[in-house]
């Protein structure tokens, strides 16, 4: 035990002594979290949306005829109790809901106004806003279609409705992406770059060779970095509270416990690079472009992952990201608990016992 402790005091001396690596650790997410908060925006081509028809009458059946002509939408239908609806709101199967209340057509015809009531996730604002604004011109266009021969026009109004986010903030969309970013690529990268560090200087045939089993040495190697990257989702969750303005609604323990085995999954990946790779500069190379780009195309941080092409929908299942992306989200937007992300709890360790299990096969205590 003492070893170990002497390996990982070394290890956060040389983090602590190299302002670069301070930089790059504390320094990139504090600058990713503000841009990212404040500037960045997305758009959304389609989404998968539900629809509760409680009328069932002609004025009702024409309006879904027009929602399902349209190219934005995979629709699916259900007589669900809002309490249902809720529910699958929070299992994340839908990205909005059109209800349709009873004696829709009656009301038109008697009253010449009804209402159509549209409830959108608003975790990410520019997909919630895009699919009412989507809907809110299909009924537009259904109404002035019914209204060209009539004296008294028909007026429908759509009751919006924005789940989780009511204020419209981009802020909830982006701090779970910038989370799931820098943890993946500081922890990686870091990682795959201290123990290359030491095949290069020669210093790690010395470690090897030390009564210290050669794969704790590893292990202390990467653990300074679950320290560091656990300080980092403390930076980033108190500017959300802070500066953003946006607190965390679900359990803290439960975000930090989920956030230390993505960390984990990260760590066993750079352990992993680090031992198939010789030189810094690859390990980097490797850690930014292998990281970043999946991570930023297949995590549902930037774009939606329903409007990729099936194959591509596949491949993002396998972006470790994704899944602790779904966690953050549910946790500090929706308020979930575990019993609704222990999927994507098994799956993220599942990625884990996978990676630690190839690099052990692979790792050599003989550098050649």
């Amino acid at each position: 035990m003492k070893q170990f402790i002497s390996f990982v005091r070394k290890e956060f001396y040389h983090v602590l002594r190299d302002r670069r690596t301070l930089l790059i650790l504390f320094g990139m997410p504090i600058a990713q979290i503000l841009l990212f908060g404040f500037a960045l925006t997305n758009e959304v081509k389609d989404s998968e949306i539900l629809v509760v028809d409680y009328a069932k009458d002609n004025a009702s059946q024409q309006i879904l005829t027009h929602i399902g002509a349209s190219r934005y939408f995979k629709i699916s239908k259900a007589a669900l109790t809002q309490k249902e609806i809720m529910s699958t709101f929070q299992a994340g199967k839908i990205k909005a809901v059109v209800v349709i209340p009873v004696n829709f057509n009656e009301d038109l015809l008697h009253s010449n106004k009804a209402q159509i009531q549209l409830i959108a996730d608003a975790t990410d604002i520019n997909t919630a806003n895009m699919i009412i604004n989507y809907l809110s011109a299909i009924i537009l266009e259904y109404q002035n279609q019914i209204n060209e021969n009539l004296e008294i026009p028909y007026q429908i109004i759509p009751e919006t409705r924005f789940l989780y986010n009511p204020q419209l903030k981009g802020a909830p969309g982006f701090v779970p992406g910038v989370m799931a970013l820098v943890l993946m690529l500081v922890s990686v990268m870091m990682t795959a770059i201290s123990i290359v560090r030491e095949k290069e200087t020669g210093t790690m045939e010395i470690l090897l060779v030390s009564p210290f089993k050669p794969v704790l040495v590893i292990f202390a190697k990467a653990f300074p970095y679950l320290i560091l990257s656990l300080i980092n989702v403390t930076a980033i969750l108190l500017l959300s509270v802070f500066v953003l303005d946006l607190p965390v609604k679900g359990s803290v323990p439960l975000l930090f416990a989920e956030s230390t085995l993505f960390i984990i999954t990260c760590l066993a990946l750079g352990i992993f690079i680090s031992i198939k790779t010789d030189s810094q500069q690859f390990a980097m190379l490797i850690s930014l472009m292998g990281m970043l780009l999946p991570t930023m195309m297949f995590s549902g941080f930037l774009f939606p992952i329903e409007n990729m092409p099936l194959p591509l929908q596949i491949i993002s299942n396998m972006v470790p990201s994704k899944w602790y992306y779904i966690i953050v989200k549910s946790i500090m937007i929706k308020g979930l608990g575990f019993s609704s992300l222990w999927k994507e709890t098994l799956i993220l360790l599942g990625m884990t016992l996978f990676l630690l299990a190839i690099s052990l096969k692979n790792f050599k205590i003989r550098l050649q």
